[in-house]
């Protein structure tokens, strides 16, 4: 195992050192050239958002005076500790649970393949932290310093916590693959008595010990910053930690995505070709396919939650501070936010207990039970208990802000509209997603009769559809919000655009049920792999396995019905990782609409220079050309995802169908297995740098044609951006499910039809598990990245004029060009073997 672990992170570092060799010298040349460009500037300089400044907490009073905004905070810090502590209590008791050694040994095998694989993205994301260490370290400690602050400081307290970010990502990335292999062979073994209710708790009780540690954490390390760093280096420490989770989020959900899906398509292909059953044993591809469940739906999720609630968080922030002018207020509102953040933590282990005892009181001894139903409730419970709680503590936090004694509920009624839509969009997505509804029923019909063309073609209609209902749903709740914002929001905050801070806010109130929300997305990696554990165990050919499971364990054993119920089990988990995708791409879009205006903020000087805001018009040129480049990168950006998927699926089925064994052998040789793992690696790092890259340099070269060009582009990827992920997302799940349909409720694994879903369901994985919630971590970087590229930009055109940057800006999508170019020409399936 050691040495195969060695070999495989050697293939990884000589996959991205081959890769980086061919840009090093480019790249060098530039930020180099850049860089000595940029140090001939002079004057006095800006330091963007690492120039802004916390107020000081402890000078507003809360509760009549009873405790001051930084002591109120302080009391924040225990509730993480709960959270921490809940998260932990549930670790230790999904490891302690019953397991048959036999389903226990494959869970470790898939633990240390996850092992393998995140240490390789670690080696992978330190080299792509170094790369931008390069650009922050050449603006923040040479062209633009903060202001009044030492370069000595200010620089390795943003490098710093930008590894801090990186760091959270990884972390709690790596921790949910540990409880999910802990939680998918005690899943298996529940399912042996072929009771319902076990097969639901395992899995939703390991999703809630990732979601209660993942925004502990990051709740914990924001207010640590809030609370123990000098307020004047407060700004440096947020954007050094956004760019950071930002940077380690991109990474594990592109990589993770691509990785998933090669080995679910090369393993689930071999069902078709050989004719043999699901996560048959004697797969070499069915390994892979559980480590990449882990690492795309387990994995990359975690990270890019933890990215979203903190880059969410750091953008209000940056608005509060930018949008309001009276110190006293935004005092008000910073508390405002964080205490609403704690309050998460309790509504949702709350509702979560509450939850917990119906559906015990219902299901606990049942013999039948809608896997789909506790799941629902859950979701919504939390969603009324948020809402409750978010209107009680804002009365008594902030019953009077600047004077007028209505906003508390105002605001309230804003953050409800996006904790609404924490329940609501799910809904819509089950219409389209779940085994029970008629688009997915759709799909299995077209594919009775015509095969997987019509198949496919009905889960296009369903993705469609599904975009309409959401992007309608989202913008009658934003409209609500914004409604709310025209009533005395201004007046009573001094507040700037009012209207972007209750947008912010929407998103800030998507993720108001935050555990839950990554509880119910980490049902379904468990659920998928629950199944193929116990395939793979070979639990059924174990001599006298039943009379051994009576004596150790005093459990009879129903292997039939517990191979249904883990199928139907898993029904549900596709439609709940279905349910959380448009919730997190919602969020980023919302999101990055407050992060742009910190953009508009600093190009119109604050929004005073006439001039400059009418550039923000389809009557400027270059901002309505801005709008129709960001749809060319996302069109691009879903095309090289799947090219990489393509590719080394190609190669994987072509390794499974040379070296698969179906006679004389009950299972795949181990080294075959890896194989197949190492193939899956090696392809989703040259994915990933490939389009890395692009975004990285194809950032900076738009930045540099024109800023509100750029302003423009940013808006264009989230708009795009957001309807292409719902399409792709909910077409992949619709594909899914409809798959699931015909193996548990009609039961004809094996035939024509079953083909036919299968090869829409290879269809659909890309679309869902790799460039639709790839999409979201991306809109962030960019956005984020784009924070310093457009404020280097100006800048450098200010000091030494517009033609100096046109220039860098050509160079800068030349190289951006040739990876766009390298994403499918360099990952191209050719006829022999690399």
């Amino acid at each position: 195992m050691r040495t195969w672990l060695a070999t495989v992170a050697f293939q990884g570092r000589r996959v991205v050192a081959k890769s980086l060799n061919k840009v090093s010298a480019v790249a060098a040349l530039l930020t180099l050239g850049a860089a000595t460009v940029f140090a001939q500037s002079s004057g006095e300089v800006a330091g963007g958002e690492a120039s802004l400044k916390l107020p000081d907490l402890s000078q507003v009073s809360f509760f009549n005076g009873a405790i001051d905004g930084h002591r109120l905070l302080l009391i924040g810090i225990l509730f993480c500790l709960f959270g921490l502590g809940f998260g932990m209590a549930i670790y230790m008791r999904l490891k302690n649970l019953p397991v048959h050694r036999a389903m226990r040994e494959i869970s470790e095998l898939i633990y240390e393949t996850c092992k393998t694989y995140l240490i390789t993205q670690g080696k992978f994301i330190l080299l792509l932290w170094a790369f931008i260490a390069v650009i922050i370290a050449a603006y923040f400690g040479w062209l633009s310093p903060v202001p009044d602050k030492s370069v000595g400081l200010t620089l390795p307290i943003i490098l710093g916590f930008s590894l801090v970010g990186i760091a959270g990502s990884y972390g709690v990335a790596w921790f949910g693959i540990r409880v999910n292999t802990f939680a998918n062979s005690r899943t298996a073994f529940a399912s042996l008595p072929g009771k319902p209710y076990p097969v639901y708790q395992i899995p939703l009780e390991a999703g809630m010990s990732i979601g209660m540690m993942l925004i502990s954490v990051e709740l914990l390390i924001m207010l640590f910053i809030l609370l123990f760093v000098p307020g004047d280096y407060a700004g440096p420490c947020f954007i050094g930690f956004a760019i950071g989770e930002s940077l380690g989020a991109a990474a594990l959900r592109i990589a993770g995505g691509i990785f998933t899906k090669i080995a679910d398509i090369g393993s689930d292909l071999m069902k078709i070709v050989f004719k043999i059953k699901e996560d048959d044993a004697r797969n070499p591809g069915v390994i892979a396919d559980c480590t990449g469940d882990n690492a795309g739906d387990s994995v990359g999720p975690s990270a890019d939650g933890f990215e979203t609630y903190g880059v969410t968080g750091v953008a209000l922030i940056t608005f509060i501070l930018l949008g309001v002018k009276n110190p006293s207020v935004q005092v008000q509102l910073l508390v405002w936010i964080f205490v609403m953040r704690v309050m998460m933590l309790v509504s949702s282990s709350v509702s979560y207990f509450l939850n917990g005892a119906i559906a015990k009181g219902k299901y606990g001894s049942a013999n039948e039970m809608n896997f789909e139903a506790p799941l629902t409730s859950l979701v919504w419970i939390t969603s009324i208990v948020s809402i409750a709680l978010t209107y009680l503590i804002s009365y008594f936090i902030i019953p009077d802000l600047g004077g007028d004694m209505t906003q508390w509920w105002k605001l309230s009624t804003i953050i409800s509209c996006g904790t609404l839509a924490g329940a609501l969009i799910p809904e819509l997505v089950k219409v389209f997603t779940s085994t029970e509804s008629r688009h997915v029923r759709e799909v299995v019909t077209s594919a009775q009769e015509g095969g997987a063309s019509l198949g496919i073609l009905s889960g296009f209609v369903a993705g469609n559809f599904s975009g309409y209902y959401l992007g309608l749903s989202m913008m009658i709740l934003m409209a609500i919000a914004y409604y709310m914002s025209t009533m005395g929001l201004a007046l009573a905050a001094g507040m700037l655009a009012p209207a972007v801070f209750a947008f912010g806010l929407v998103a800030f109130g998507f993720l108001g049920m935050g555990p839950v929300t990554i509880a119910v997305d980490s049902y379904g990696p468990v659920t998928d792999n629950a199944q193929s554990v116990y395939e793979l165990s070979l639990i059924e050919t174990v001599p006298n396995v039943q009379s051994e499971i009576k004596k150790d364990f005093n459990l009879s054993v129903d292997f039939e019905r517990a191979k249904y119920l883990l199928e139907a089990n898993d029904g549900a988990g596709n439609t709940f990782k279905a349910t959380a995708k448009p919730v997190l791409i919602g969020t980023a879009v919302v999101g990055a609409t407050t992060m742009i205006f910190s953009i508009i903020m600093a190009l119109t000087n604050g929004l005073t220079n006439t001039e400059s805001v009418a550039k923000l018009s389809l009557l400027y040129a270059p901002f309505f050309l801005g709008l129709i480049t960001g749809g060319a990168m996302i069109y691009w950006f879903t095309g090289a995802s799947t090219q990489a998927v393509t590719t080394g699926a190609y190669r994987a089925v072509e390794f499974i169908k040379a070296n698969i064994k179906l006679e004389g052998v009950v299972k795949a040789s181990v080294a075959d297995s890896k194989k197949v793992v190492e193939i899956c690696t090696q392809y989703a790092q040259k994915g990933m740098l490939n389009i890395f890259i692009a975004v990285f340099f194809g950032t900076l070269a738009f930045a540099f044609v024109d800023p509100f060009f750029f302003v423009g582009y940013l808006i264009s990827i989230a708009v795009f951006g957001l309807y292409q992920a719902i399409f792709m997302a909910n077409a992949g799940a619709a594909w899914d499910n409809a798959k699931k349909i015909v193996e548990v409720e009609l039961k004809q694994k094996g035939t024509e039809l079953h083909a036919a879903t299968v090869i829409g369901d290879t269809v659909g994985d890309p679309f869902k598990d790799t460039s639709s919630v790839a999409l979201n971590p991306v809109i962030k970087f960019t956005t984020l990245f784009g924070l310093l590229a457009v404020e280097l930009a100006v800048k450098l055109a200010s000091d030494q004029g517009t033609i100096l940057t046109r220039v860098l800006a050509l160079v800068f999508f030349v190289v951006s060009f040739s990876f766009v170019y390298r994403s499918f020409y360099g990952m191209r399936i050719k006829q022999s073997a690399e």
